[in-house]
């Protein structure tokens, strides 16, 4: 039985049970893993999964996000420096290869690494060693690393702005952090631990929901996935004035009305078939709809028969 995460992956829904298990499959190998998904869908909770559940689980976990780290800088931090390699270099340093020796190296946003950088990091997984900047010896380096991107990597290869034999050296396995609006119920079960949360923070207790907050956390597509949502709670927790959480303290992207944008004229009736009639074209118009409907929603059904104000029975039936 895999032991329990500090900080658990929340949620109940098919999307993140596959997770969970796919996850406690693929971490006691000390395989490459990339984690692909939106902003906000929490990958680096995925990473510190796969390493609490790895065989270095009692090693470090050492985070980074390459997009955040100026270009000139980079190289230092992940491989280290030599005392008086460069201004400002005072004394020995180690890199982040170094700091996470026997744990987990996780690289966020691994898409935003230069093209210099990444040949460095190819070099250094082939080889297993790296060489701090300013020095000629090399040191042999023993992490799991775990990388992550919410870029199409290989739309950067075909632009040249990343590495192809880097790519299949990241991707040995590749696991897929679902976004938050094909998580159904699990989008209230998280709210519900978000407002526990900042309730005790504020000295708010008692709060709740009302149902019409419900249905719209319900509705909304959550662009920003988990991270927004989190940040909608915190706010609503802070703006409540009595025992509900209402929709009057929710930003106004929330309950702005949802729409499903037509052009009539992308639909043509032709009633000069012989085979034509009225209860076949509204059979034809129906599918149409449920088409532009999936279309709008990036395929989520809910969202979906949520634009189109169906049931999942009436959908089926449709």
């Amino acid at each position: 039985m895999a032991k329990p995460l500090t900080r658990e992956i929340l949620g109940h829904s098919e999307e993140i049970v596959a997770l969970k298990n796919l996850i406690a499959k693929i971490a006691p190998s000390p395989a490459t893993v990339l984690v692909r998904g939106e902003s906000g869908t929490g990958k680096e909770l995925v990473a510190r999964a796969i390493h609490e559940w790895s065989l270095v689980a009692t090693g470090p976990f050492v985070a980074v996000n390459c997009g955040a780290i100026p270009e000139n800088l980079i190289e230092s931090e992940l491989f280290g420096h030599k005392k008086g390699s460069f201004t400002g270099a005072i004394q020995d340093k180690p890199g982040l290869f170094e700091v996470a020796e026997n744990g987990t190296l996780f690289l966020d946003e691994v898409g935003e690494l230069p093209l210099s950088l990444q040949v460095k990091l190819l070099r250094a997984l082939q080889d297993k060693t790296i060489r701090r900047v300013g020095a000629n010896e090399s040191i042999k380096i023993n992490c799991r690393l775990v990388t992550a991107t919410n870029k199409n990597l290989e739309k950067a290869i075909k632009r040249g702005e990343f590495r192809e034999d880097l790519y299949y050296r990241l991707n040995v396995i590749q696991i897929d952090a679902p976004p938050l609006r094909v998580r159904g119920d699990d989008v209230l079960h998280l709210a519900q631990v978000f407002l526990e949360t900042f309730s005790k923070k504020m000295g708010k207790t008692d709060l709740g929901f009302s149902d019409s907050v419900r249905a719209v956390l319900r509705a909304y597509s959550w662009p920003g996935n988990v991270r927004q949502l989190e940040n909608v709670i915190e706010r609503g927790v802070a703006l409540a004035s009595g025992f509900l959480i209402d929709t009057d303290v929710l930003p106004p992207e929330l309950t702005a009305p949802v729409t499903l944008p037509l052009d009539v004229w992308d639909y043509e009736v032709d009633t000069r078939d012989s085979q034509w009639s009225a209860k076949t074209e509204v059979q034809n118009f129906k599918a149409f709809l449920k088409s532009k409907a999936l279309e709008v929603s990036e395929g989520s059904e809910r969202q979906a028969r949520d634009r189109l104000k169906l049931t999942a029975e009436e959908w089926k039936k449709w």
